[in-house]
């Protein structure tokens, strides 16, 4: 027990097979089919939609960037009550004024994607009225309806 056992020779590269011998897992369903989209595609897919549905209206939310975070931070800016579905961030310093949607306080919200995408551009639309000091009926008339 004296000598050390020397160390298994493994290759470069990743592994070929996984250790029951059936080869590595591929994907469950092609990338152009709905099912691939990861949760955070589809909901980024919902606030561009949303995002394109403003612009029409109002074509200086190209200087908006638009943004998609999982949560909001624990920064003291927002009380127990209440989490935030979504934020502002002005315009500084040469950069443009930025609308948050947090992805995970949405979702936890709704139950179906039609409901999602609703809230989603409740959201988009509350945030985007603030940033251009507007109230969000102004920014969609069909604010508010269900």
């Amino acid at each position: 027990m004296d000598t050390p056992v020397p160390p298994r020779d493994v290759g470069p590269g990743p592994r070929r097979r996984d250790r029951h011998g059936r080869g590595m897992r591929g994907p469950i369903a092609p990338p152009q089919v709905p099912l691939a989209a990861s949760r955070a595609d589809a909901f980024a897919d919902l606030v561009q939609d949303s995002v394109e549905r403003l612009e029409r209206r109002w074509p200086q939310l190209a200087d908006i960037d638009f943004l998609v975070l999982e949560v909001p931070r624990l920064d003291g800016t927002w009380n127990d009550e209440a989490v935030p579905l979504g934020g502002t961030i002005a315009a500084r310093d040469g950069r443009p004024a930025r609308v948050v949607v947090y992805r995970r306080p949405v979702e936890i919200r709704t139950k179906g994607r039609d409901e999602r995408a609703a809230l989603v551009h409740e959201v988009v639309v509350e945030q985007v009225a603030e940033v251009l000091g507007l109230t969000p009926e102004t920014v969609d008339p069909r604010y508010g309806e269900d």
